[in-house]
């Protein structure tokens, strides 16, 4: 077996435009193969600097292979390897944090883009605004050296206006809601804290379109290694495997209009993504996580495990009619259509997307992805007996222990809040009442209105189990 890839698919790599911070398994499978065929249409130097803000293990295998790697299509009959060549580095923020932004800095580097997960915002689920008490924020006000995604950003564009150097286009390619304004204002809010002149300067020059990203990317395995090294007949230490799907709208604002040829590689390029987003948030992302955490309850460790389980096939469609009302569709798209095509996602067999896996950082997801629906549901006096299950089981899951008694590895970064407000009591009920009481998850207002229901469906949780709940609900 040849180590590394192959010397004839070498070519020589673009000059950087792009920093990205928080470069994982899912914009490697995404936003980077959209470059990659955007400059392969178009051409332009939009080559990307990668930036860990925690482990170096991505640095470390991609290295080696001179920062390229296998991303792999996979359907079920229809496995198709193909190498992606736009990285030129990887830094590892905490190793080195003035390289991180020397390199943003650059005035070549046109945009940062940020996968950093909800978490990585450092700002209240609830309201989407900075965190001040967070400890990574509180580290980032009093040190020129950052370590949170946010402080690199200020401090980054601070340097670049020093420089008299344009400001970088910001764009946030998490699943949040309306997630170029999210960044946009905790970067604002710090900059504020800072000099409310570097504020000023950012508000009126910086650009923070919001996206929609959707591609299901499951984490990527050491027997997914070997696969790909029988595939490919060279050994990559960093593949990363992905469906063949993919949707991509983007708000076309950017600093002096400099970006990819992003059209010509199939993304859209819109005035407004609201649509795109809360369409995806909530019919995608909500959906996922209700069958992530009900699934999971039940035994089955994959989505495509628990949609092929005829009780969740039907909890699937039953949510969904719970959430198409409270969605407006882009034009031209048929919302029960969409979900057909996302079942048909979720039953992919080629894709091990883990329950567990989807399951993290619950605490900060739940307020995009399931609550905004059922606060519009509860408005409008429609019920919602398959969400007010999905909130219980998410409760039952952060609880930290399953149906049979066996500990459950939480990762949230509530985790240990949200396992002491479960153990200190012993009925569903005061579970339930405890956690709504969590501010930084809960307004008020919502609370009150899902002590009850929620409440309710997680006594059928704890009584029945996940799968005969499930299948209650929808009858």
């Amino acid at each position: 077996m040849e180590a590394g890839l192959p010397d004839k698919a070498l070519q020589s790599s673009p000059a950087t435009g792009i920093v990205h911070l928080g470069l994982g398994a899912f914009f490697r499978a995404f936003g980077c193969v959209y470059v990659a065929d955007a400059m392969a249409a178009s051409g332009g130097d939009w080559g990307i600097v990668g930036v860990s803000l925690r482990s170096p293990t991505t640095r470390d295998a991609l290295r080696a292979q001179g920062w390229k790697y296998t991303a792999v299509s996979l359907a079920e009959n229809n496995v198709v390897p193909r190498q992606i060549n736009v990285l030129n580095d990887v830094l590892v923020a905490p190793e080195d944090p003035m390289a991180v932004l020397a390199v943003m800095v650059d005035p070549a580097v046109k945009i940062v883009s940020l996968t950093v997960t909800e978490k990585g915002y450092c700002h209240n689920p609830a309201t989407g605004t900075l965190n001040p008490d967070h400890p990574d924020v509180q580290h980032d006000l009093g040190h020129d050296l950052s370590i949170s995604a946010v402080g690199f950003l200020v401090r980054a564009l601070q340097m670049r206006r020093a420089a008299d150097t344009a400001p970088f286009t910001v764009l946030s390619c998490d699943n949040l809601p309306e997630n170029g304004r999210v960044v946009r204002g905790v970067v604002l809010d710090m900059a504020r804290r800072i000099d409310p002149e570097l504020a000023d300067w950012i508000a009126a020059e910086g650009r923070f379109p919001c996206t929609m990203v959707d591609r299901i990317t499951p984490a990527t395995t050491q027997g997914d290694i070997v696969r790909v090294a029988s595939l490919t007949g060279v050994t990559d230490a960093a593949p990363v495997m992905h469906e063949p799907f993919s949707q991509w709208a983007i708000e076309d604002d950017f600093v002096g209009g400099e970006r990819p040829d992003l059209a010509a590689a199939g993304a859209e390029m819109v005035a407004d993504v609201t649509a795109h987003e809360h369409m995806k948030l909530r019919m995608l992302n909500g959906a996922h996580s209700a069958l992530a955490y009900t699934g999971y309850l039940a035994g089955h460790e994959t989505i495509d495990q628990t949609i092929s389980d005829p009780v969740f096939a039907t909890f699937a469609r039953a949510l969904w009619a719970e959430i198409i009302p409270a969605v407006t569709p882009p034009d031209s798209v048929i919302l029960d259509a969409y979900a057909d095509t996302l079942f048909e996602r979720y039953a992919n067999p080629a894709i091990q997307h883990r329950t567990w896996q989807i399951a993290m950082d619950g605490s900060q997801k739940l307020p995009q992805r399931l609550l905004g629906t059922l606060r519009e549901n509860i408005a409008a006096g429609r019920p919602s007996p398959c969400l007010y299950l999905a909130v219980a089981a998410w409760m039952r899951y952060v609880s930290g222990t399953d149906e049979s008694g066996q500990p459950i590895d939480v990762r949230d970064p509530l985790a240990e809040p949200l396992s002491s407000a479960a153990a200190a009591y012993d009925t569903p009920a005061d579970i339930v009442a405890a956690i709504l009481s969590m501010r930084e998850i809960f307004d008020e207002d919502l609370a009150g209105q899902l002590k009850t229901p929620v409440t309710q469906a997680a006594q059928l949780l704890w009584a029945k189990g996940a799968r005969q709940s499930a299948q209650e609900v929808t009858v």
